[in-house]
């Protein structure tokens, strides 16, 4: 088995980070850490640091830097701070690449790996739905290749015949449902962002897990598929499965349907990108299917998750749509997070957000360029959500 053996990990303190190094602890494989990144958690960026012994540990908040250096100091570990420098960290010399910053901010240094001609373990949904042609181009032309982490997305490239893509009659993308999977409307305009974090299978971060609660990952996901495997959006279906055993399918033209199982962990799918084309041996939890359970499925409510059908119509707009939209979604996320509007009010600000765009012509054109029309269009959306979350304030 041919491994990487130059890793980085980008997002290392987030829970992917942490469960990809706790996948190379549990497998025992010889690798060596270039570079460690992180946003603030500066105190267990250090840890890793002095544990896997990388070239360069990097946090993004430059005010944390002198706490880094100092924790570091004497190792030989080379310390800096701010989003140049984890964007340099992601360009050098790896051969494999964890990229799991979440949100915009990892659109940067995702592309610059991808640059680099290393192999992208992406676990980032926003470097996709922001640029995923010109990611997915500056892999291939760099010879290297992005291969997804997302359990969904692992799942579909598993059983994906990409030699035989004109015989896939659609994916189905399995989600969970969410904490508010059986709540109704009025119980969701009365939630708080603690109920809206409790993730039923996985400990995620805040903003993912309100991502889960709204069903707007799901639709961010919808997106990643289009641009991963090539598929047009009325071929790509999500259903509701709560026990999150089929991470998803692949339907051919033949009735035949393949699916992925495994239990509810992110260190497969990561094994999964890190040996590709092989498999990796390690101690991993296995299925049992008799203890799991009972399979539900259930066809998801886009009247309750209005999220799910914004995203779908994002990306049957196109050009700058999904942009816009993955950038109102994050201003929302934190303004609810912040306790400034309810619940609800995310899909609202996302959806009318995307409405003033469009009408100004704000979201028209090509979605090919890569960093500085991303930016642009980034920071026009949050602008306009800004407006639009101040109005829903002042109506309150």
């Amino acid at each position: 088995m041919n491994l990487p053996r130059k890793v980085s990990v980008l997002g290392s303190t987030g829970s992917v980070g942490v469960s990809t190094l706790d996948l190379f602890e549990k497998a025992g494989i010889e690798i060596e850490i270039v570079a460690l990144t992180a946003g603030r958690n500066v105190d267990l960026l250090a840890d890793q640091a002095l544990r896997w012994r990388p070239k360069l540990a990097v946090i993004g908040d430059e005010a944390l830097l002198p706490r880094l250096r100092a924790r570091l100091a004497g190792s030989g570990i080379e310390a800096a701070a701010g989003a140049a420098a984890i964007a340099e960290a992601a360009a050098a010399d790896a051969q494999w690449v964890m990229a799991a910053i979440v949100g915009f901010a990892g659109l940067e240094p995702t592309l610059a790996a991808a640059r680099s001609g290393a192999i992208v373990a992406l676990a980032n949904k926003e470097s996709l739905v922001c640029a995923g042609p010109a990611l997915l181009r500056a892999a291939r032309l760099a010879g290297g290749a992005v291969i997804p982490v997302d359990s969904e997305h692992s799942a579909i490239f598993q059983v994906f015949e990409a030699e035989n893509a004109q015989q896939v009659s659609r994916l189905i993308l399995t989600s969970s449902g969410g904490p508010f999977r059986g709540a109704s409307r009025e119980e969701m305009a009365r939630a708080t962002p603690e109920q809206a974090t409790a993730h039923p299978n996985f400990s995620m971060g805040a903003k993912i897990s309100v991502d889960s609660a709204t069903m707007m990952n799901k639709g961010l996901e919808v997106i990643e598929a289009a641009y991963l495997f090539s598929m047009p959006a009325e071929r790509i279906d999500v259903l509701i499965h709560p026990q999150q055993i089929i991470h998803s399918l692949v339907e051919y033209a033949d009735g035949s349907t393949l699916a992925q199982l495994g239990p509810p962990d992110m260190r497969p799918p990561i094994a999964c990108a890190f040996a590709w084309p092989d498999r990796l041996p390690w101690p991993a939890p296995r299925l049992d299917l008799v203890k799991s359970g009972p399979l539900t499925f259930e066809e998801p409510d886009y009247e309750r998750f209005p999220a799910l059908a914004i995203a779908k119509q994002a990306l049957a707009t196109g050009g700058r749509a999904p942009a816009a939209m993955n950038a109102a979604n994050e201003g929302a996320v934190a303004a609810f997070l912040d306790r400034r509007i309810g619940f609800l009010d995310i899909a609202r600000v996302v959806a009318e957000t995307l409405e003033r765009m469009d009408g100004k012509g704000l979201i028209a054109g090509s979605n090919e360029g890569a960093l500085d029309g991303a930016r642009l269009v980034d920071a026009t959306a949050r602008h306009v959500a800004d407006e639009v979350v101040n109005g829903l304030m002042a109506r309150a």
